[in-house]
Formats: structure tokens, C-alpha cells, sequence
């Protein structure tokens, strides 16, 4: 009976608009068994309680920092944009076979019309097949009458949860009055009848002028006292309101500045009040505070120079102003690697401000990021997003949609290629050094896994990890961008201390010598983020797609480059790999996927611009 009292009644009077605006679509669905359910039984009914309770339980977590009954509104109706267990939840699948069950004797027939040619004739204007069928199905008297039918024992399921919550809140009141006295409050609360529920806490209704008020208090000239205070109220604030007030610039401008506040206090509060809005509000609303803590990084990195740690000396990750920046850089992180479920709905331009705001951020002191390691330079963005996300999940999510891919290409090819310059010259700096530091590498590597894999936190950083961690970002944002025709044609690159661009084929050369370098680490956990193990993984997932492998893989230098420590074993010398089983293991894995095609076994067994068993080329390259 306790579990029925997380659910306000205001909360709970939303569930039928709720029902409305999330609707299963009639393109989604299939053709279902015939048996139609036109009306709900009280059996029905109770399931739909019951389901509707669960739901409500599920989704507690979310709503649990609304501060008014619209916002907790807004959360619900935004809640298959933001929630990737949407369809998941029992009462929505409820729905959905009810609307099967409902229409699905509709949309056969109009289906079937249609493709006989009996319906009306399907224009452009109308795109599709199943456009047209959604249209004549909505137009339908048994979708009316449905929608009747669902909104009235919807109407009837709330009605009895909120007797039954009002039921409740009467026992509890009155057991509250027998064992204790009241106990003031400075906000409007919720009694709900648990103590910890997600409900039990203040909703207070913010005006627009109270907003201007609060980003009055903000200004970074007020005492910290006023500034504490007016961030409080904030908090307490719902963000679409927040977000839609006429001071919102003002405010903006004053929360980036309190982002920035060396009071470690005022800067997480402010990162808190970001926190909810992410985790809370739709798209339009969220890209403007994504776009504020990236404007806030940027400026910071743009104003305030970091020391790049040299020869021994370390950075602390425990450092204030270092740690308030990771923070942020952390929120960014969580939210790029999960804006990818549901920017697709909303319009592109949403998606493409977050991109821009991104790679903008990332792309930051482009000539010092191309300045070689030893030489002095400043800490930059991609180091600390290197740090948080080194095999760049957040690049592997945005480069699998076309829909999101295609934004990220045409960005970094007009105006943010410095990026991808930048990650190439980091894997030439590791790769022209890799030998002479092979056993310090080995270190760092250990060291990087462990904090992987065990309990402790890493919080000092040695300047040899944050270049390698950058080189593993690198190599992995890099090895998703080849996977692509249009990432691709980014090559050739022209990187610093080369005379010539860097083609497409020489990056493959790099990566296979970089792995003859280093042989696989042995540990006892994951060795995710050995070289050797890297370069594999953008091998073989290069092999496994055709175009890929035409363009990278099966080309004279690349080829040679395989067959090189085979040519030189033949001959009786001495090959030069770190490890020779490791390095030759990799090279037949290699060459085995290669020879699994047509053209690649063509190219091994008969292109004479190969070299020959004695090490001799039969025709010299142009």
C-alpha cells in the first residue's frame, strides 16, 4: 500500500494526455492475429493499474527533481525522446498490442487496397505506402473509437489510483498527528506518505520576474552569500522555465561565469543544475546548456593557460581548477554518449550545434596540439576527454548513425580538419618514438590497464600517460573515420616535419609497423589498450568491409609492408619485431581475412608489383 504513495495525484492526472501524446504509431506496427479488443473488461482495468503503477515506479528517478507538476508534465511527454527503455516498459507494451488488436483488421485491408490499386493513388506528397495507410487507418471510425475507449478507462484507472493515494494520505496524516507534531517548512511541500520518496520535497512555482531577480543575484560582482543563495533557488526552478524566461541570456552568461568560480561550492552547484536539466529535458533545451559548458571550457582553455606536465613531474586530477574542469568535461561525455538514442527525432540542426559545439571545443590550440612532444605546451580539451573516454566512445557512437555521421564528416572537413590533423600527428610522434621508449611504454600501458581494472582511482598523471592516452584516442577516433568513403577522402593529411601529405595508405603502413614494435602485453586483465591490440582491432574491422579494405588494405606499400618480416626470415636474416611469434601471429590473421576475397587473393597471388620470395621486385614502382 506504501509503494502507491509515490505517486502524486497531479503526477497521475497526466497519465491520459500522457497516453495521447504517446500513441503507438500505425507505421510501427504489424498485422496482428485477428480478435479485436474493443472494449476493456475490469480485469483489463485492474492489469492497467497495476501496469501504470510499475511505470510510474520506473520513471520515479526522473521526475523526482520537479519542482511543479508542468515540469514533471514536460518529463512524461518527453519521456520516449529521453528514455531508452521506453518500449521496454510493460504499460506501453500493453498499448501497443491494444492498438494491433484494435487496427490491425484496418490496416490489413487498407494495405490491401491500396496495393490492388482500389485506393486513392499515392502522390508524392505522400511519400509511402505506409504513409497513405496511416492516414486512411487515423481517418478510421474503429481508430475513433478506440481512442474513446482508451481515454475513458484511462480516466477511470487514474481515478482509482488517486483514491487510492488520497485513502493513504488520510492514514498517514492521521498517524503522523498521533506520533509527532508538525514540522515547519520554508517551501510549499509534498506530504507524501514515504519519507524517502522521490516526491517528498519542495514545488515551489517560479514567476519570470522572480528568474530576472535570481540572475540579478548571480552577477559574478554579488557576494558569495547572494550568489549561493540565488543558485538554490535555481535549483529548485523547472528548466524548461528557466530556459524560456526573458533573462535566460543574462542568467546564461552569469552561470557560466559561477561555472568558472574557483569556490569549488558555486561551480558544482551550478554543474548540478546542468546535471538535471540533461537528464531531464528535450533536445531544444538541452543543446543550450550542452552549449554552455562547452562555451565555458572553451573560454577557460582560451584564457587560462595549464601546464603540460614534463619529465617526471605530474599533473593532479585532484587539483581544483583541474578537477572542476574534468567535471565538466565528464558531463559533456555522458551526454555525448547518450544524445545518439534520441537526437534523431528531433531537427537537425539540434544535433548539428551539439556537434559544432563539440569539435570546436576538442579542435582548441590547434598549433600548439601539432607541437612535438618534449617541446613545452599547455594541457588542451582533447587531453581531458582523452582521459575520461580514451578509446573515444563518444566518436564510435556519432560515426554509426548516417543520420548524425554525415553532420561530423562535413564539419571536420570544412572547419574542424585540424582535429583529425592533430590525431594523425600524435600516432607519427608515438610511432617515430615507439622504439626508443618501448619499455617506458610498456609502463605506462600497465599502469593505464590497472586503473582500468581495479578498485582504486587514478589521480596523478605523468606527462608519458597523457600522451599516450591521447595517441589511443587518436588511433580510435582514426580508425572509425577510415571506415567511411567520405572519411576517407580526408587523406591525404599534411602534418608537421613531412614535406608531402600523409595518403591514406601510408596511416595503414604506420599502424602495421607500429604493431610490429609491440607485441601484445601480457597481463592478467584486459590488454584493450596495447598498441598491437589497437591496430588489430582497426585491421580486422577494415578486412571485414569490402570498400575498406579496395582502399586500405589492398595496396602495393601495405601489402609489403605484411609480407616484409616473411621476405626477411626467407632470406635467412633477422627480422626487426619486438616480438617475432606475436608479430608474424598478427601478420597470417591479417593476411588470411585479406586472402578470404576474390581481389585480395588475386592481389597475393599474382600482382608482380609485389615482391618476389627473394626479396626482388619484378617491376619497380613508378
Amino acid at each position: 500500500m506504501k509503494n502507491d504513495c509515490y505517486y502524486r495525484p497531479e503526477i497521475i492526472k497526466l497519465t491520459p494526455h500522457f497516453c495521447k501524446q504517446k500513441k503507438i504509431s500505425c507505421e510501427d506496427i504489424s498485422i496482428p492475429p485477428q480478435g479485436v479488443m474493443s472494449q476493456f473488461s475490469s480485469e483489463d482495468e485492474a492489469e492497467l493499474q497495476s501496469l501504470l503503477r510499475e511505470l510510474l515506479k520506473s520513471v520515479k528517478d526522473r521526475i523526482s527533481g520537479a519542482p511543479s507538476v508542468e515540469c514533471a508534465e514536460e518529463i512524461l511527454l518527453h519521456l520516449e525522446e529521453t528514455d531508452k527503455n521506453f518500449h521496454n516498459y510493460e504499460f506501453v507494451k500493453y498499448l501497443r498490442e491494444y492498438v494491433e488488436s484494435s487496427l490491425g483488421a484496418v490496416i490489413e485491408e487498407e494495405t490491401e487496397n491500396f496495393s490492388k490499386g482500389d485506393g486513392q493513388a499515392i502522390g508524392t506528397g505522400q511519400d509511402t505506402l505506409v504513409h497513405a495507410v496511416t492516414k486512411k487507418t487515423r481517418e478510421s471510425t474503429q481508430y475513433k473509437q478506440m481512442m474513446q475507449t482508451l481515454k475513458q478507462t484511462m480516466m477511470v484507472v487514474v481515478e482509482s489510483l488517486i483514491n487510492k493515494f488520497e485513502e493513504d494520505q488520510l492514514k498517514k496524516e492521521e498517524k503522523d498527528r498521533k506520533s509527532q507534531h508538525e514540522q515547519p517548512s520554508s517551501h510549499f511541500t509534498d506530504n507524501c506518505s514515504d519519507s524517502d520518496s522521490s516526491f517528498n520535497q519542495s514545488y515551489p512555482f517560479i514567476k519570470h520576474e522572480q528568474l530576472q531577480v535570481i540572475a540579478e543575484k548571480l552577477d559574478p560582482g554579488r557576494p558569495r552569500e547572494v550568489r549561493w543563495e540565488a543558485l538554490q533557488s535555481l535549483c529548485y526552478a523547472p528548466p524548461s522555465d528557466v530556459l524560456s524566461c526573458e533573462s535566460w541570456s543574462g542568467l546564461r552568461r552569469n552561470l557560466s561565469a559561477a561555472l568558472n568560480d574557483p569556490d569549488p561550492e558555486l561551480s558544482d552547484k551550478v554543474l548540478q543544475f546542468f546535471a538535471k536539466t540533461l537528464s531531464s529535458s528535450p533536445l531544444n533545451v538541452t543543446k543550450d546548456i550542452y552549449a554552455s559548458i562547452a562555451k565555458t571550457l572553451e573560454a577557460h582553455f582560451l584564457y587560462h593557460k595549464l601546464s603540460f606536465p614534463s619529465g617526471s613531474t605530474t599533473i593532479d586530477a585532484n587539483r581544483p581548477d583541474l578537477a572542476r574542469l574534468l567535471k565538466q568535461m565528464r558531463l559533456m561525455n555522458d551526454f555525448q554518449k547518450e544524445v545518439t538514442t534520441f537526437w534523431i527525432r528531433h531537427p537537425e540542426k539540434h544535433m548539428e550545434e551539439i556537434i559544432e559545439n563539440t569539435l570546436s571545443l576538442l579542435a582548441l590550440h590547434s598549433e600548439q596540439g601539432m607541437s612535438s612532444p618534449g617541446s613545452e605546451k599547455s594541457l588542451e580539451p582533447i587531453h581531458l576527454i582523452s582521459l575520461l573516454d580514451i578509446k573515444a566512445i563518444w566518436f564510435k557512437k556519432w560515426m554509426h548513425s548516417y543520420y548524425s555521421r554525415t553532420v561530423v564528416l562535413r564539419l571536420l572537413e570544412r572547419k574542424y580538419k585540424s582535429l583529425i590533423v592533430n590525431a594523425l600527428q600524435q600516432c607519427i610522434y608515438y610511432f617515430d618514438s615507439c622504439i626508443s621508449k618501448r619499455e617506458e611504454t610498456m609502463d605506462v600501458i600497465h599502469g593505464l590497464e590497472h586503473q582500468q581494472t581495479g578498485p582504486s582511482r587514478r589521480t596523478l598523471y605523468t606527462s608519458k600517460e597523457l600522451e599516450y592516452v591521447y595517441f589511443v584516442h587518436s588511433l580510435c577516433v582514426l580508425g572509425r573515420l577510415v571506415m567511411y568513403t567520405n572519411g576517407r577522402k580526408l587523406f591525404p593529411i599534411k602534418v608537421k616535419k613531412r614535406r608531402d601529405p600523409v595518403p591514406l595508405t601510408d596511416f595503414v603502413v604506420i599502424l602495421i609497423n607500429i604493431m610490429y614494435q609491440h607485441p601484445k602485453v601480457e597481463t592478467t586483465h584486459t590488454d584493450s589498450l596495447s598498441p598491437t591490440n589497437l591496430v588489430m582491432e582497426v585491421l580486422k574491422t577494415l578486412c571485414d568491409r569490402t570498400e575498406c579494405a579496395v582502399e586500405c588494405l589492398y595496396q602495393i606499400p601495405v601489402i609489403e609492408t605484411l609480407l616484409t618480416p616473411i621476405i626477411t626470415l626467407l632470406k635467412g636474416k633477422p627480422a626487426k619485431l619486438n616480438s617475432l611469434e606475436s608479430a608474424l601471429t598478427h601478420v597470417a590473421d591479417t593476411l588470411a581475412r585479406i586472402a578470404t576475397t576474390e581481389r585480395g587473393l588475386s592481389l597475393l597471388l599474382y600482382d608482380r608489383n609485389l615482391v618476389s620470395v627473394e626479396g626482388e621486385r619484378y617491376h619497380q614502382h613508378a
